[in-house]
This record gives C-alpha cells, sequence and structure tokens, in this order.
C-alpha cells in the first residue's frame, strides 16, 4: 500500500505541469512528506535512531519491540539458521553469559528466517544434547519482514540472514550495529565488552580507549572528552597540575574511574 501511494505522489507532481497545471505548495510539501515518510518507514535504521517499532513471534509468545524491553538495554542478533554448527555453537555461547548480561541489565533476543516451530525444535536438541538451556526468545521471522526492516539480508551473501548485532538503550536508541558474514561465529565477550563500556561512557561523560580495559596506553583508564575552547584547555593544563587526572598532552587525557 505504501508503495502504491508513494508511485501516486510521483505521477502527480510528474503529470500535473505537462497537463499545463502547477502543484500548489501545499500539495508539493505534503507529496514530498509521503515520499519521506516511506523512505524512512523502509530504510535500515541507524545508529543514534530509535529501534523501530514492531510486533514479533518468538518462542516466549508475540512481543513488541523495544517497548518490551523499555528501562533495560537489550541486542537483538541474527543467525543464519537453526540447526547449523556455528549458529549453535553461538546460541550456547550466548546462553553461558546470558546471567552476565542481565547484571548488566541486558536482554538478548535472536532472530532468524526460520519458522517458531523449528526454533523450539532446535533448542529442544541444544538441551537434550548438549546440556544447556536456551532462556531468552527467538524471534520467528519466517515472511523475512523484521530481517529486511534491519538490513539483515545481504544478497551477496545468499537468501539466509547474516550474523548481525543490534545493541540498543534503555530508551529504544540503537547505540551499535554489528555485521559478520555466515561464516564466521561472533565474540561474545567482545559484545559483552561493548555492553559495558557503553554504560561507563554514558555514566561518566567519557570515551573509551582501543580495547578497554586493556589498553595498551592508559590500561583501564577512560578518556576525557578532547578540550574544545582555548580556556578548557588551560583547564586541562592545571587540572594536570593538581594530579586531577593524567594528559599526555591539552587534547589526550584520561582518569580512573569505577565501573
Amino acid at each position: 500500500m505504501r508503495k502504491v501511494l508513494l508511485i501516486l505522489a510521483l505521477i502527480s507532481l510528474v503529470a500535473l505541469p505537462l497537463m499545463g497545471e502547477k502543484p500548489g505548495k501545499k500539495m508539493v510539501k505534503e507529496e514530498m512528506e509521503m515520499m519521506k515518510m516511506h523512505y524512512m518507514a523502509h530504510r535500515m535504521p541507524m545508529i543514534g535512531e530509535k529501534f523501530p517499532e514492531m510486533e514479533v513471534q518468538t518462542t516466549q509468545g508475540k512481543i513488541k519491540l523495544p517497548d518490551h524491553f523499555a528501562g533495560k538495554w537489550f541486542i537483538l542478533f541474527s543467525h543464519p539458521a537453526d540447526f547449523t554448527p556455528v549458529c549453535t555453537t553461538e546460541f550456547v555461547a550466548f546462553q553461558k553469559r546470558y546471567s552476565e548480561f542481565k547484571k548488566l541489565n541486558t536482554e538478548l533476543i535472536g532472530l532468524s528466517i526460520d519458522q517458531v516451530f523449528s526454533h523450539i525444535k532446535w533448542i529442544e536438541w541444544i538441551k537434550k544434547n548438549l546440556g544447556v538451556q536456551i532462556k531468552f526468545p527467538i524471534i520467528a521471522d519466517d515472511t523475512g519482514k523484521v530481517a529486511r526492516r534491519l538490513g539483515l539480508l545481504h544478497p551477496k551473501k545468499g537468501a539466509n540472514t547474516v550474523r548481525g548485532v543490534f545493541i540498543v538503550d534503555p530508551k529504544g536508541i540503537i547505540r551499535v550495529i554489528l555485521y559478520y558474514p555466515q561464516e564466521l561465529g561472533r565474540n561474545m565477550d567482545e559484545i559483552l565488552r561493548i555492553v559495558k563500556a557503553l554504560q561507563v561512557s554514558d555514566n561518566y561523560g567519557v570515551a573509551m580507549p582501543a580495547n578497554w580495559p586493556k589498553n595498551e596506553l592508559i590500561k583501564d583508564k577512560v578518556i576525557i572528552p578532547p578540550a574544545s575552547s582555548c580556556q578548557e584547555r588551560a583547564q586541562r593544563l592545571e587540572g594536570k597540575k593538581k594530579g586531577l587526572f593524567n594528559c599526555f598532552d591539552w587534547w589526550f587525557c584520561y582518569k580512573k574511574v569505577k565501573y
């Protein structure tokens, strides 16, 4: 229906001048707004934007995203298919760390374009044969609607979803998007590190160095945002003299925080 409306809007903008009629400013504005809404509703969401609202069928019933996880961080991750070796190792790895994610007020939710009965049978197999009970929900996106909305189907990589990761904060804002090819399993400890780092960054208004908390230069310390004025520059140098924080230079200062 949206595609039909978009086509009609384009036709009207092109046809009226050809018929000798000029579309009014209000009409042009409305048509442009319609095209903008269509674009926004169908393009892949980006970092810093609200996670798109959707109702999904999962192994734990229907869930409305992102509202279901309001007040919590959540990680939506896609996998190519049930009953596949790499995906099985990933689900076991996520479940093994589920309690660690929960300590960070973070929930997990999986997704693939399999049907819900396939998900159910697969997690039964994992429990029976590997002794691991998958406790987080898995989205059954058998029509591929959610995968297309989130940009998880990459034509050059086949018809299944790539290994996507969306990390969303308690306000429903997308903070991180990661993509892995089907042949490469994810590093769950890195995903845990990302959530921890984002939370520390939010709590203290700081930036996180490479490989935090094991950075080669400043170890587990965090970076103070660079000075943006001559006055701030002077304050940084003074703060360094007083031992309030450490600096390599006025634009590269760092400090220790609790986390």
